[in-house]
């Protein structure tokens, strides 16, 4: 048996740059030919009526990514109001282990992001904080904290830099993945660094704003940040695959896929892509991705590290899209505080309180190396669908996941 066959079963926080991956609904999605045996099923068959893609396409669109991305292996769930979809593609290990299933547990990377802000925006329900607040009144050392607002952490205007894109990070991950990172070092890895522009003027994806707004939520709650995820979200929301783990944790629950990633975080830190000749050596199978498993996710914490799997991702991502952790009112400013990314494009991808709008979507996308996530839900339709692949970034620079969640809810809801 091909164990590369699709199978039915019932950027973004990357070390270098970790620029959020709203692209991937203005770029193009490009993929070459050929199919693998397999097969696609379906809990029901997509209403006419309601947004819909069918088995067939849905099975091809998994198919000829993989084969564009080189993956591993990749996961589809697309839920309907017809039922469930989804495609599972390749092996847990590349070149062999088991086939990859929706029960596998896998890191979301920034995905994580949306965790954090619900627990500030809960925070702001029960008069703890105020979204007018400077990060100063809880982070003093920030520079500039006193005209750096709560609300400018969560939308990513803030104008602090990131961590993520400094060398020093870079260079660590590459020589010593299992270092444990503390957040008041990444905090100071940022800070020695001017910011992006003052408070407010722009918009610049940065772990930073995350990593502060964790420690607030533990500043405020009292309890480790685990401990707050585990009691607020994970509990009442009923995700019972998904967790925080410690710092000084690099496991990951089985069961669960390998990571792997072209080349190493300082190679891909200004460009995600590998050089041409690299990309080639890639294509005619003469190099090989490096399996990035066991590093350390500490260094992403309240901004990604957290670990999941697709039906706990399709239960979260409804959760953010009806608003079930939030009472009405903050819901509905939570949706209506998402924002165009780029001004001069109202139309495109848009960010709000750690909550991103993609298409009719809303959720987020994540990746670390060796792993890239979508997740969204729209609640007016009843779609929901979650992606995720084993091999990130591709060797092109662009983002598996994404690439193949952007091609279905194209074809899903275009006009007809």
């Amino acid at each position: 048996m091909d164990r590369r066959a699709v199978t039915c079963r019932p950027r973004h926080l990357r070390a270098a740059g970790a620029a959020f991956a709203l692209t991937l609904l203005l770029g193009a999605c490009s993929s070459d030919t050929g199919s693998d045996s397999g097969t696609t099923s379906a809990a029901a068959s997509p209403g006419a009526s309601a947004p819909a893609i069918d088995d067939a396409t849905l099975q091809s669109t998994v198919q000829e990514a993989a084969k564009q991305f080189m993956l591993p292996g990749a996961v589809v769930l697309l839920r309907t109001p017809e039922g469930d979809q989804t495609v599972t593609y390749g092996t847990t290990e590349r070149g062999g282990g088991a086939p990859v299933t929706l029960d596998d547990h896998i890191r979301v990377g920034s995905n994580t992001k949306t965790w954090t802000g619900t627990v500030i925006l809960q925070l702001v329900q029960e008069g703890k904080l105020a979204l007018e607040d400077p990060v100063s009144k809880y982070r003093p050392e920030v520079p500039g904290g006193d005209g750096i607002t709560i609300e400018q952490l969560l939308n990513m205007r803030s104008g602090l830099f990131n961590y993520s894109e400094t060398l020093e990070l870079n260079e660590s991950l590459d020589r010593d993945p299992q270092k444990v990172w503390a957040p008041e070092e990444l905090l100071s890895l940022a800070f020695a660094h001017p910011p992006y522009f003052p408070p407010g003027q722009g918009y610049h994806y940065s772990n930073t704003n995350f990593v502060l707004l964790g420690l607030i939520a533990e500043q405020l709650d009292g309890k480790p940040l685990p401990e707050i995820f585990l009691d607020r979200l994970f509990t009442p929301v009923g995700l019972e695959h998904t967790e925080f783990p410690a710092l000084t944790s690099k496991s990951i629950p089985t069961p669960y896929s390998r990571g792997y990633m072209f080349g190493d975080n300082v190679l891909t830190m200004t460009d995600p892509a590998i050089p041409p000749d690299m990309q080639a050596a890639a294509a005619a199978g003469t190099l090989a991705p490096n399996d990035v498993t066991d590093g350390n996710p500490s260094w992403a914490w309240s901004a990604g590290s957290g670990i999941s799997t697709a039906h706990d991702l399709a239960t979260w991502a409804e959760a953010l899209a009806d608003g079930k952790s939030l009472d009405a009112d903050m819901q509905a400013r939570r949706l209506a505080s998402v924002q165009p990314v780029d001004p001069s494009t109202p139309d495109g991808p848009g960010y709000g309180w750690a909550i991103a709008k993609m298409g009719p979507l809303y959720g987020h996308t994540g990746e670390l190396p060796g792993y890239n996530s979508f997740m969204g839900s729209d609640e007016e339709s009843g779609v929901t669908l979650i992606v995720w692949t084993n091999l990130a970034p591709g060797a092109n620079g662009q983002d598996p996941a994404s690439t193949i969640a952007k091609t279905i809810i194209e074809k899903m809801f275009a006009p007809k």
